[in-house]
């Protein structure tokens, strides 16, 4: 018994325990104290709470044509042309497509190893321990 109290690894055990219990306890603090609704919560401190602008209570009706509201263009900065857009994407999707690639190789290779082990290794060996049947 005297060992077990000296032993290092039953204290890191017990400190582990009381620090996993000290944040259970403090989670459980946290939910348990949380309002039901109304009032901003611990867990919404670093978002504000959600107010309805005036501009989401003044859409236009479904099928009114809505103005163009920036007659000089978009920001600066956003590239909304067609052929930007393509290139990116082409250019994005051929990278994806290499990966995959690299993947699907890697995987074969995987699986040919493995079946090349259990033609050669493996199974000789249970042919042998079985007996060494044909």
């Amino acid at each position: 018994m005297r060992r077990l109290i000296r032993a290092p690894l039953l204290w890191m055990v017990l400190a582990e325990i009381a620090v996993v219990g000290t944040l259970v306890l403090v989670a459980w603090h946290m939910i348990a104290g949380a309002p039901a609704s109304g009032a901003p919560g611990p867990f919404t401190f670093p978002f504000p709470p959600a107010t309805a602008s005036p501009a989401d209570s003044a859409l236009p009706a479904t099928g009114v044509p809505v103005a163009n509201t920036n007659p000089r263009g978009p920001a600066p900065g956003l590239n909304v042309g067609i052929g930007f857009w393509r290139g990116r994407l082409a250019s994005l999707n051929s990278d994806q497509a290499e990966f995959e690639a690299l993947e699907w190789k890697l995987t074969h290779a995987v699986m040919d190893a493995a079946r090349n082990y259990l033609d050669t290794v493996v199974l000789p060996a249970v042919k042998s321990a079985e007996g060494g049947g044909a």
